[in-house]
């Protein structure tokens, strides 16, 4: 069984390039912190649905590549694989969703592999994952509940989409999450919008409250503050010639809880996942420009913060 379950929604992405065509590529929070976490060498699962058509197939294959479990994913007659279309003008980029129905956003608690979870050491999820539907919702808190009941770790990344749902019912619900957590893998500006503070050691102070064990505050190009009930540091970032940002902090989760995961200390698996997501902002997409372990050790090796 996977030492780390991630619970969420796969989609596939269709980004336009210069030429006008759309390059297909995959996509997903949780996905994508999976595979990140096989790269930095933990045992990894996934825990969603996909349709039964070729998009699915494709994230099979990936997980396949990537050494991640996919025996608990559901496969659907009835619903599609999540897809979303990132189109580019003068004013940037925009994302356009066709995941309203998905697979994934379908599960419900009933659909839940209870031993599973109860087997694993760690269940990672998002606010995505609340926020695709009200029975993903449904099925994240009795993820947790049943996480917790076993005595494996709940970790959980705000990810704040209010495309998806509106920010009161965002911060009740993140808010509800974040007190059921051991690991609190929170955003800078979705912290500032969640909990009306402004000062990372407020934030961080806020959550430890709640109730987390490890709180790993991304604060970007400043760093991770990282805190436990007993000590908090300000673990600094690597600076890289960064030409996409896409899915680093999807990078940074699944890194800092493969390193958790093997030696159980927050400070150092935090420099390890800064490591990581700074080399992954050094190609282009989310999930190609990952890196693997023998690359972030190599990195650390030779680089300063």
């Amino acid at each position: 069984m996977a030492e780390l379950l991630c619970l969420g929604e796969p989609l596939l992405e269709f980004n336009q390039q210069p030429n006008g065509l759309f390059l297909m590529g995959h996509g997903g929070d949780t996905s994508n912190c999976a595979i990140a976490a096989a790269r930095s060498g933990a045992s990894v699962g996934v825990m969603t649905a996909l349709g039964q058509d070729a998009f699915g197939d494709s994230f099979v294959s990936l997980w396949a590549e990537n050494g991640v479990s996919a025996d608990l994913v559901q496969r659907r007659a009835d619903a599609h694989t999540g897809v979303y279309f990132v189109t580019h003008d003068i004013d940037g980029h925009a994302f356009s969703y066709l995941r309203a129905g998905s697979a994934a956003s379908r599960i419900g608690p009933a659909d839940l592999q209870l031993d599973a979870i109860r087997a694993a050491r760690c269940l990672h999820l998002s606010g995505i994952t609340l926020a695709i539907s009200d029975t993903s919702c449904d099925a994240g808190f009795a993820a947790m509940e049943a996480a917790r009941e076993a005595g494996v770790a709940v970790s959980f990344d705000t990810n704040l989409r209010l495309k998806l749902w509106p920010l009161a019912r965002a911060r009740a619900m993140i808010g509800a999450a974040m007190e059921m957590c051991d690991i609190a893998l929170p955003g800078l500006e979705d912290a500032r919008q969640l909990t009306g503070l402004t000062m990372p050691e407020a934030i961080v102070e806020h959550y430890l409250k709640a109730g987390a064990r490890i709180v790993a505050l991304t604060l970007g190009s400043e760093g991770t503050l990282v805190a436990t009930p007993e000590q908090s540091e300000r673990i600094a970032a690597f600076r890289v010639d960064a030409v996409d940002a896409t899915a680093a902090g999807d990078t940074f989760d699944g890194a800092f809880l493969a390193e958790w995961l093997r030696q159980g200390d927050p400070f150092s698996a935090a420099r390890f996942a800064n490591a990581a997501a700074a080399l992954s902002t050094q190609g282009y997409g989310a999930v190609a420009p990952m890196p693997k372990r023998a690359e972030i050790e190599a990195f650390l090796g030779r680089a300063t913060p």
